[in-house]
């Protein structure tokens, strides 16, 4: 190997571990809320289930939000700039929500949490895949999803070490009135606060996207960057193809505009569908409705809390065996495994009404077969496969996609359910995921090792210029 190209993972790895804290804040911030919940509840009187519903969910506006928007303000402004103002609306939004006393600015303040939350998710992976090198861009973009499952885990034992114990047949007053009604909740939400300033400090210390810095003309920047990425053949290298896919002339288009061209439509469809598809194979499902999945199995309360930790650690065991494999395995075969696996998966679901431990062992291996495949991989293909001119507007609008389909998802499941049954519902899921098998298999060409500009030349069909 020419020593000059010599990676400096160490100097990549800083990096991208500091971009990853916007995958443990999405996780950690997603996840407090449900543990701050009963306490909450009863400090603002909620007792109405479409009040109820609508605190829980008021930070998915937000994040509807923030991916629609990141995506214009990213092209024009760097990728660096909204990942700080990410860390920032996480603190406002913490402090905010442990502060006040009127649950109208409980959920505006949540809805801030939210535009943090559709930034830093859509700009988290985008970021690592444009940092890091081709061979193991795969490996580095599932560490953004490793920190959400991190965030996830942390918030649940920390909201558990910050409650006192509840006594049993506890009434709402009884609640209100405890040290976990009046404090505890705020201490939950508070606590957010310190990893996002961790976070919005240390964003300040990362370079700019070197990809984002060619499209802005900033060539000599971006090479110094890359020299500490991969030394000076790395760099020389990297500037040139990164440079090749920009034509000079269609940077003056607006880039909504540009996303129209009949070339970028069919990536574009696709990175969509995929990330839709991400929350639409009902995995989330299992996650926020495990209690009423649990207990229609036969579990009583405390075998239900039992189980949610076990799914906990059975996603972050199977989050590491994707790191693993993604790079070694490739992108297409991992997707293909995920729907083949949650379409027979959710068919056994939907034909047999499963109880006990026979339940308990078809979740963990629905939850296992997500955290190795679709999980992290959608995000490790939908931050690869969009053109570099248009890299940031597409990414934002797939985002933005996922997190109308995660609402949707959400909103929808009770109503399935009590419409249809829990086996039907499910029974739905395995088909939407069996139809995505052959959308994969037919139209996701596989990523692994190829830099990005290669992958945009195999999708869009528009060759480099040095390669023509």
């Amino acid at each position: 190997m020419n020593p000059e190209k010599t990676m400096n993972y160490g100097y990549v790895w800083c990096v991208c571990l500091v971009v990853a804290m916007g995958g443990f804040l999405f996780g950690y911030d997603w996840v407090v809320i449900g543990g701050a919940k009963p306490f909450y509840e009863a400090f603002f009187g909620i007792d109405e289930p479409w009040l109820s519903g609508w605190t829980m969910s008021s930070a998915l506006v937000g994040c509807i939000i923030g991916a629609a928007f990141v995506g214009v303000i990213s092209d024009r402004y760097g990728r660096k700039r909204p990942l700080i103002l990410s860390g920032f609306l996480y603190m406002i939004s913490a402090l905010g929500c442990a502060l006040v006393s009127d649950l109208a600015w409980f959920n505006f303040f949540r809805i801030l949490g939210g535009v943090g939350i559709g930034i830093s998710s859509s700009l988290a992976p985008m970021f690592i895949a444009e940092m890091a090198p081709a061979e193991s861009r795969g490996r580095l973009v599932t560490i953004n999803q490793l920190t959400i499952v991190v965030g996830i885990l942390a918030a649940q034992l920390i909201n558990l070490a910050i409650a006192q114990p509840v006594p049993e047949g506890s009434t709402v007053p009884m609640i209100l009135e405890s040290w976990n009604g009046q404090l505890g909740w705020r201490w939950m939400v508070g606590m957010v606060s310190v990893p996002a300033s961790l976070f919005f400090l240390l964003m300040f210390l990362v370079p700019e996207s070197p990809r984002w810095l060619v499209k802005a003309g900033a060539n000599a920047r971006a090479e110094n960057i890359l020299k500490r990425v991969g030394g000076e053949a790395y760099a020389r290298d990297e500037i040139r193809e990164i440079e090749a896919t920009f034509d000079r002339e269609a940077q003056t288009k607006a880039p909504l505009r540009e996303l129209c061209d009949k070339r970028y439509i069919p990536v574009l469809l696709l990175g969509i569908y995929l990330a839709v598809y991400q929350q639409w194979c009902g995995i989330n499902i299992i996650f926020n409705y495990a209690a009423d999945i649990f207990k229609e199995a036969g579990f009583g309360i405390d075998g239900m809390l039992l189980n949610i930790v076990i799914t906990g650690v059975v996603n972050l065991v199977f989050t590491f065996v994707a790191i693993a494999t993604v790079d070694r395995w490739g992108r297409r075969p991992l997707m293909l495994f995920g729907a083949a696996g949650l379409g027979v998966i959710y068919g056994i679901m939907g034909i047999f009404e499963l109880k006990g431990i026979a339940m308990l062992t078809i979740v963990l291996a629905a939850i296992a077969c997500y955290a190795m495949t679709l999980a992290p991989v959608v995000w490790v293909v939908i931050s690869e496969i969009f053109p570099n001119r248009v890299r940031g507007t597409a990414m934002s609008l797939a985002v933005c996609f996922l997190w109308i389909g995660c609402a949707a998802l959400t909103f929808t499941f009770p109503l399935l359910k009590e419409n249809f049954g829990m086996t039907n519902t499910f029974g739905l899921y395995g088909m939407i995921s069996l139809v995505s098998f052959f959308i994969i298999f037919f139209f996701l060409k596989e990523t692994k090792g190829k830099s990005l500009e290669k992958i945009e030349q195999n999708f869009t069909g528009i060759e480099s210029e040095h390669e023509a």
